[in-house]
């Protein structure tokens, strides 16, 4: 290699580092969108609006383990743990290693596991720490846009990882996502957004 990209290296590695803070989380956000747009489904986090109503359902006093698939940049992380007891786990799985990362250098938090893994073995993974079903399992994964028919697949695991009484929460631009659902879960309720970019389907699916 010549002398000459050994010295441009070291500025080149100054100026991406001012670049990543200066973006923040959100250039961390447009970053795994760019790689792996049909993944992540959106170019814009969700609001603080579609996160409360969201989780507004969930039953915290009872949750144990609470799932998460797709948590991007983390914008649902901090108010799960935010309404967690204390001796409950989030336990986050992302196949992009850039939000894992990510989340593992800036949530500090004992309760938190990020995992760089599929949803679509989330029995699996929960098993390897320890827990034999979830409470509840969120995911604002875009079922309709997933490759190798993975939507059905994870609805299936989903409802096998969860317990009786637990629930899917799914939240999407795209009322589609109800059919990947409904064979595997009989009661299903429905909100919508409007204060989301752009405004999003709510669907809590209850394992019975």
């Amino acid at each position: 290699m010549p002398l000459s990209t050994f010295a441009k290296k070291p500025l080149l590695d100054r100026a991406k580092a001012r670049l990543n803070r200066f973006l923040g989380p959100w250039g961390v956000f447009m970053k795994g969108f760019l790689k792996h747009p049909v993944m992540v489904g959106a170019i814009i986090p969700s609001s603080h609006h579609t996160v409360a109503k969201m989780l507004a359902p969930v039953d915290w006093g009872n949750t144990k383990l609470f799932v998460e698939y797709g948590p991007g940049i983390g914008t649902f992380c901090q108010p799960v743990l935010d309404r967690l007891r204390p001796d409950a786990t989030l336990l986050v799985i992302d196949l992009n290693a850039d939000f894992i990362d990510y989340l593992r250098k800036n949530i500090r938090d004992s309760r938190f596991i990020a995992v760089h893994g599929s949803a679509a073995c989330v029995n699996d993974i929960i098993a390897q720490f320890g827990f034999k079903h979830a409470d509840y399992i969120l995911s604002g994964l875009p079922f309709s846009t997933l490759p190798d028919n993975l939507g059905p697949v994870i609805a299936e695991n989903t409802a096998k990882a969860l317990r009786p009484g637990g629930a899917f929460l799914v939240y999407q631009y795209r009322a589609r996502a109800r059919a990947f659902m409904a064979p595997y879960f009989r009661n299903i309720d429905k909100g919508y957004a409007l204060r989301n970019v752009p405004p999003c389907h709510l669907f809590w699916g209850w394992k019975e």
